[in-house]
């Protein structure tokens, strides 16, 4: 007796730029996608649809989502562009008038039912025979992920549109929150990333509203979000975190060793003149004090933070203002950004002189230098002490992870010479050996 074989599954292909917060919007379509039958796909020839979630936020990553665009129109041909470039319609059509369809960021239903316009989902499919697991599908490896709590950002900030991109803050239900940290342990991951625009202004917009997980009330507020994540038993490392008084809360956990003692906040500046510039709070010599408070309270605390020169009306005083200010405060991790107007950004009508390419170069380039000096002698303090390193990557030549003060892919290593008998997703005890500018050299316990 012949059977008439099952039709084939439509297949998507996904590319999914720019930050972790543009990674967990491309997690939740690729998970609703799964749940309606679709497979997910590695390769442009094997999609019959390929979905391109873009970053806006600099005119670099406009220039790279438009050239990623290209190259699936080319190989593929049957393009839909979501993210937060989509709110540049009219520019992407211009470049690119073939794309099926451009929604913005947070569009969830409008990118899925694009997708269901260009190749229909099966009548067939049966959601309880072809299961998405409860975590949903995730872009990164198994034993980390990013767990979002807010969207959008209620700051002004002159030389950023992201408010304009994404909205006002809107904080998720803690319950929820809390409800899908526990499902991602619960799958083995080992390492949760906590990320929002402004993950310490997580409640303000619901006035720290009380939900519940697991019975139990729960303030929708950053500090008893961190303590009941605490209770799950991994790593919690908090993103984004802008140096509001009640992040002073947060240290006694961090010494507790309740959450990792990690702090990314993005300083951007100290001189006040540029910082008022910004649009951004100009109390540099009180966050000094509190970086010493901090560490005096919680020794082992890692603050990184990311920095931009050659703001419009920047001048050499404000340039030495900063590099002074950074040998005070002994950063741990320091990224650095030469500004670029952004447009439809306030700070592109700032009366203020334009700083020249060739001295925004020069300032990076010093910036660089002055700071990995710093990083170098922090991290040369670590050597011959013993941490805790979360694995990434195995090979012959051992292992490659990080220590509780590397965030994945925007921070240093730590390369473990006789790790070949470990694998991804491992906790191991290691003695520091060697350091470099970023990264660690280490041996197992």
């Amino acid at each position: 007796m012949s059977t008439t074989p099952a039709p084939a599954n439509p297949k998507v292909g996904f590319v999914s730029l720019g930050c972790p917060k543009a990674l967990v919007d491309s997690e939740r379509i690729l998970t609703q996608l799964r749940m309606e039958g679709y497979d997910v796909v590695s390769t442009y020839e094997d999609a019959d649809v390929v979905v391109v979630n873009t970053c806006g936020f600099i005119d670099s990553a406009k220039a790279e989502s438009l050239e990623v665009i290209g190259e699936a129109i080319k190989e593929n041909g049957k393009v839909i562009v979501t993210g937060c470039m989509g709110v540049e319609e009219g520019n992407i059509r211009k470049v690119h008038p073939s794309v099926l369809a451009v929604t913005g960021p947070q569009q969830y239903e409008q990118v899925v039912n694009a997708v269901h316009d260009a190749v229909p989902p099966r009548q067939d499919h049966n959601p309880l025979i072809d299961l998405v697991p409860p975590q949903g599908i995730k872009l990164t490896p198994r034993h980390y992920a990013y767990l979002k709590i807010s969207e959008g950002c209620n700051h002004s900030c002159s030389f950023c549109i992201i408010p304009s991109m994404r909205g006002k803050l809107v904080s998720r239900p803690v319950g929820d929150v809390l409800d899908e940290a526990q499902r991602l342990v619960k799958a083995g991951v080992k390492e949760l990333l906590v990320i929002s625009q402004d993950t310490s202004a997580y409640g303000v917009d619901v006035k720290y509203r009380t939900g519940f997980w697991n019975g139990a009330p729960v303030k929708t507020r950053m500090t008893e979000l961190c303590e009941a994540l605490s209770t799950l038993g991994v790593w919690v490392r908090l993103h984004y975190v802008y140096p509001y008084p009640h992040v002073d809360e947060l240290i006694p956990l961090m010494a507790a060793g309740k959450i990792l003692p990690y702090l990314d906040i993005p300083f951007q500046h100290a001189s006040p003149k540029v910082l008022k510039a910004m649009k951004r709070p100009a109390f540099e010599d009180k966050t000094l004090a509190r970086i010493k408070n901090w560490r005096e309270i919680c020794p082992d605390l890692i603050i990184r933070s990311t920095f931009i020169v050659g703001f419009p009306g920047e001048t050499e005083e404000d340039f030495q203002y900063l590099l002074n200010w950074l040998t005070e405060a002994q950063l741990d991790r320091v990224g650095c950004f030469q500004y670029s107007p952004v447009e439809g950004a306030p700070a592109n009508l700032l009366d203020a002189a334009i700083v020249p390419d060739d001295v925004k170069q020069d300032r990076w380039d010093r910036f660089m230098a002055h700071q990995q000096a710093i990083s170098s002698a922090r991290l040369q303090m670590r050597v011959g002490r013993e941490i805790e390193v979360l694995v990434d990557e195995v090979d012959e030549q051992g292992a490659v992870g990080r220590c509780f003060f590397d965030a994945p892919e925007i921070d240093g290593n730590v390369f473990i010479d006789n790790g070949s008998n470990l694998k991804p997703g491992d906790k191991v005890w290691c003695k520091v050996t060697d350091a470099d500018e970023y990264d660690l050299w280490a041996e197992q316990i």
